[in-house]
């Protein structure tokens, strides 16, 4: 009697060549969160971008305080001085109407003295305003005169005629008024307001806004011979 030979066991995990497995379907790519990737290049780009325009911001600036420094020490530019020069009122009514009301009519003849005290720059000038006012602000009439340019070491004297006709006021205004320009004793102020530049051969800088206050003193003052001294307030600060 023959004797059997034992069936051999398969380990595990044996696959069987001669059998074909198939593969299961690739799987989608798993997308990663925001925070694994890099980080983009583009912060680094503004960051370098601001710092070039600080630093173009500041050698300008500096650039500018030296030119200014320099033609400061070169031509020592000085402001303009101006004085009022006359101030006469030819024509001065108060009347009382028959209706309450009080009217105002008056005319004023004003010179005002401006000197350019510089000795290499001329001074230009815009369109240039005054005003003349009296007593509690009360508006005496304006006029506005053309842009013009005052070459070195020179004096003009502008001449203004301002009028105001059947203005309205109270009646404690108008009796001041009538008794203040009878005394003679009535406060008069000018205010002269342009923008100024200064030019040399070729060249000319841009103009800042000026305002001039001159006077604050009576008629009889005035009709004395005073020629005050307009204060000057350069960029109207």
């Amino acid at each position: 009697m023959s004797e059997t030979t034992p069936v051999l066991q398969r380990p595990p995990g044996y696959k069987d060549p001669d059998i074909t497995v198939q593969r299961p379907p690739p799987g989608k790519p798993v997308a990663l969160p925001p925070s694994f990737y890099p980080p983009r290049r583009r912060k680094s780009c503004c960051r370098t971008c601001c710092c070039f325009l600080c630093l173009f911001i500041i050698m300008a600036t500096l650039l500018c305080f030296a030119a200014g420094g320099f033609f400061y020490v070169w031509f020592e530019p000085r402001v303009p001085v101006l004085h009022l020069k006359s101030l006469k009122i030819p024509q001065f009514n108060v009347t009382a109407n028959a209706d309450g009301t009080t009217m105002l009519n008056a005319q004023t003849l004003i010179g005002v003295e401006v000197k350019n005290l510089n000795s290499e720059l001329r001074v230009i000038y815009d369109r240039t305003n005054v005003h003349i006012n009296s007593q509690d602000g009360l508006d005496l009439g304006s006029e506005s005169l053309p842009g013009f340019t005052q070459e070195k070491k020179n004096v003009t004297v502008l001449k203004i005629a301002t009028q105001v006709k059947n203005a309205l006021v109270d009646d404690d205004m108008g009796k001041r008024l009538k008794e203040g320009f009878k005394s003679k004793s009535l406060p008069v102020s000018v205010v002269v307001q342009t923008a100024v530049g200064v030019g040399g051969k070729g060249w000319n800088t841009w103009t800042v806004g000026v305002d001039a206050k001159c006077g604050d003193l009576t008629l009889k003052q005035l009709e004395g011979g005073a020629m005050p001294k307009c204060r000057i307030r350069v960029f109207k600060w």
